[in-house]
Parts: structure tokens; sequence; C-alpha cells
């Protein structure tokens, strides 16, 4: 049984090569192509296809709505990114919408081949150059923006473990030397960093993440 594929893509000499490729393949099918969003949610609609090659020259913000209502009206169709460049802040947002794959065109066929026969199996696709610039962004990111348990002081780190083993505001301010107020005043900062409403919501937090191992 073929797979069958739709095209959305508003460059004619970008089509045609694809209607070329997928041509060679006896597995592969080509129902039609769009040159725009909204007629290629048609498109979709009307043929139902197993696989739509959503080329990105389309707008941005198109391409991501559309992905979304072909999806609210074709749940088992799955929508593979197109484009020249990678966009990581994009790519997250196109899977977000519930794309199964991205790939930019000047990879080879194969790997064309292998996003289409990869998602067909409801595997995520990405081409070696999206999910390298993705992790790359990633670790940048990592690295400028610090985690929510890095936001909090030393200070705040002990009341933290110290709320987490269990003692009282009384106890915890007897232990570190400060007063009730202080202890309050650092409880209330602490919740609000770890955007947490309540005492037992803070000791699950610091139990998972090991602050109750930590040495005052």
């Amino acid at each position: 049984m073929s797979i069958k594929l739709i095209i959305g893509e508003d460059h004619r000499i970008g089509c045609e090569g694809l209607r070329a490729l997928f041509a060679t393949e006896s597995d592969m099918e080509i129902l039609g192509h769009a040159e725009d969003a909204l007629a290629l949610i048609d498109l979709a609609q009307t043929l139902s296809p197993d696989v739509v090659l959503m080329g990105l020259s389309l707008p941005k913000a198109q391409a991501v709505q559309a992905t979304r209502q072909i999806l609210q009206m074709k749940p088992g169709t799955r929508v593979i990114g197109l484009s020249h460049m990678v966009d990581g802040q994009f790519v997250r947002e196109f899977l977000s919408a519930g794309g199964a794959g991205f790939i930019t065109k000047c990879n080879g066929f194969g790997d064309f081949l292998t996003a289409v026969r990869s998602v067909m199996t409801k595997r995520i696709y990405l081409s070696p150059d999206v999910a390298e610039r993705i992790v790359d962004q990633y670790v940048l990111q990592s690295r400028v923006e610090p985690t929510e348990l890095q936001t909090l002081s030393p200070r705040q780190r002990e009341v933290l473990q110290l709320i987490a083993q269990g003692m009282s505001t009384r106890e915890t301010a007897a232990a570190l030397k400060i007063s009730t107020k202080t202890v309050d005043m650092h409880r209330h900062h602490i919740m609000s960093k770890l955007k947490l409403h309540s005492v037992a919501g803070l000791t699950k937090y610091a139990i998972r993440e090991g602050i109750t191992a930590l040495h005052c």
C-alpha cells in the first residue's frame, strides 16, 4: 500500500522537484499540491493524505496554523516541514503544533525518503542539520538562563532544606540564628521564585531536586 503525500509549496520549481523525486518510489504517491496555506488545508481535507510536505516558504504563522487545522481534521496525518534554513524557535513551534518532522531542502533525496518513512512509524524526524541546531541552541540557552534552583541564594537554599526536613518556622530560625520574620520572608521569596504555593509543594520540590541532601 503506497504512502499518499500532498505538497504545500509556492515555488513551482521546488514543487516540481519534489514530484520528480518521489515519482521514482513505487511505495509513494503524490496526490496533489497547493501554493498557499488555505488551499493546502482544503486539499488535506479532500484527499486525506498520509503525509503533508509543507514547504516553509509559506509564512511561518500560516504554516503553524495550517498544521494545527490539518491535524484537527485529519488526526492521523503526518506533517513534515521543509525549509531552506533552520530557525530553532520556529522548529519548536512547528513541532508543538503537531508537526511530525522537519528537514532542510539542502538535504539529499535519501533524507527526504527517510523522513517520510520515519514519520509513518509515528516517530519524530529531524534531519541531522536541524537536530544539531536545536541541540546547539538548547545548550546555549541553558548556559545563559539559570534554572529555578540556581536563582535561589545560598541562604534561601538553606531555608528550603530545613523546611523540607519538616522544621517549623521557629525551629528554622533557631537553626540558622535568624528571626522568624526573616524565615517567613525567605519562604515567601522561595515560593515566588519556584512558583509554588504551599510548604508541601516546597517539600516535594526539595526532595525531587535533592535539596534535602545538602549540608548547611
